[in-house]
Parts: structure tokens; sequence; C-alpha cells
């Protein structure tokens, strides 16, 4: 695999398609779509030990309940966030814009975070990993349905004519993060408006689409709609992202199957 971006290199990769052992004290990267989270688990389910480590590292709100459903006790299951980014340029060549990885402050999080740190990967250990993976899905409830319904990069959503829609979209999330139990300061979409305005990706719900294929927006806004509902908070922002989004999945997929 070609690299390009902050990380540079030609990587060769040993890989399979099927897991058919896991060997002592392994630790399992589960990096999939949340929609294949179950399916993916299903595959290794029996070759679980109690000495493994399951860490999701996905998008959306969830994550966790899903692979527990599979799983139940046979492991260990650590949450994390990767805050970075990654264009696919072509099969086998990807750019990455290099980031960061957030983890809880678990034993078992603090020892994979130093191993993580000695293999380059910059992982910080946080006491409240719940407000960064809800910080993380605030940003690309907002990020990622505008990029991918007007077709541009990252960083150029943050524009004035943008404003008041990145703010409902985030006031939207705010609330119904405040019912469960998280709360941010005050000016949190500014905040995000600078931690995006540098990121020249494609955001991963745009590339989706431009293959046709099935996004995470039942797990990002879809997400928002549903707590809020469960709470009585309307979210007639994201109910509509969501709706569009899943429109163009349904038009992009007949166009590149050709129908």
């Amino acid at each position: 695999m070609s690299v390009q971006g902050e990380v540079k290199g030609v990587f060769r990769i040993k890989a399979d398609t099927q897991i058919r052992e896991i060997p002592p004290n392994s630790l399992i990267l589960l990096t999939t779509k949340v929609y294949d989270s179950k399916r993916a688990v299903e595959g290794i389910v029996k070759l679980l030990r109690k000495d493994t480590t399951i860490l999701i590292l996905q998008n959306g709100i969830g994550n966790e309940e899903i692979v527990k459903s599979v799983v139940g006790e046979r492991c260990h299951i650590e949450r994390g966030v990767i805050h970075s980014g990654a264009d696919f340029l072509k099969p086998g060549e990807v750019m990455i814009i290099l980031g960061w990885i957030a983890l809880g402050n678990s034993d078992k999080a603090k020892e994979i975070a130093k191993l993580f740190n000695e293999s380059g990967l910059e992982t910080r250990v946080l006491e409240n990993l719940k407000e960064d993976v809800w910080r993380k899905l605030i940003t690309n409830c907002m990020l990622n349905p505008l990029t991918a319904i007007l077709e541009v990069r990252d960083y150029e959503v943050v524009v004035p004519v943008l404003d008041d829609l990145r703010e409902a979209i985030v006031r939207e999330c705010v609330e119904v993060a405040k019912a469960e139990g998280v709360e941010f300061e005050e000016r949190l979409r500014e905040a995000i408006d600078e931690a995006i305005s540098h990121l020249t990706n494609y955001s991963s719900m745009h590339q989706d689409l431009m293959k046709g294929r099935k996004t995470e927006i039942d797990f990002l806004n879809g997400k928002i709609v549903e707590m809020g509902k469960k709470h009585g908070i309307p979210t007639p922002i994201n109910e509509s992202l969501v709706s569009i989004i899943k429109f163009l999945e349904e038009k992009n997929a007949r166009r590149v199957q050709g129908k």
C-alpha cells in the first residue's frame, strides 16, 4: 500500500480474508463501518479468548452495545476515538492527515496507549472519554452530511453563508448530549469550525456516497434523532439531513450499479 500525506511510504501489509486463530493477549482493532460491526465480530466470536481485547475505533454512538451483544463476556472491550483523516486516492493508495487517538483511563487503555505511542501513533488517555466520543459525534453530524450533500472538502463548509445551518445542527446535538449527561461549552460550534478549517480531505460520508456505498448516517445524525425522540427534544435539522443522505444513498447506489 502506498501512503501519502503526513505519512509517506510503501507498506507491505500481511493480510488475509479470514481470521483462523487469535494468539494469546491479542489486541483487535475494530475499524469497520459501524453497520458492519456485528458481521465482523460474529466471524471471530468463537476464537475470542478472555485475554483478547477488542478496541473499537469507529464513528458514532452505540458501538459498544453492538459488539457486546455478540461477544458477551468472552473478551475485554475498549472504546477509542480517532482524530485524523484519510483520503482514498485509488486502490492501494491513500493520503493520511495525521492526528491522534483518544482512549479512556482504564488500566488496559493505558497499556494500549503506551504501545501506540511507542509505535509512533500519538495516543492520549482522557479522564472523560465519553465527552470526546460526543464531541467527535457532533463534529461528524455537522461535517459529514454537509460535505457529502455539497460535494466539497471538509474545510469548505466553514463559510459565513453556512454559519446558521452549522449552528443549528450543533445546537440540536448539544441539547441531546445534555439530556444524555454530557455538557459542552457555549461556543462549541466555533471550536469545531476551528478544528476542521484546515482539513483538506473529503469526509468519509462524501467518499461513501461517491462510491455508491451505504453511509453511517444512522449512527451519526440518525442517533441524534433517535435519542432526541427518547428525551422529547425536537431535532428537525438533523432529521432532514438523514432524509437527504438516505435519498442520495439510493440515488448513487443506482448510478454505480448502472440502473
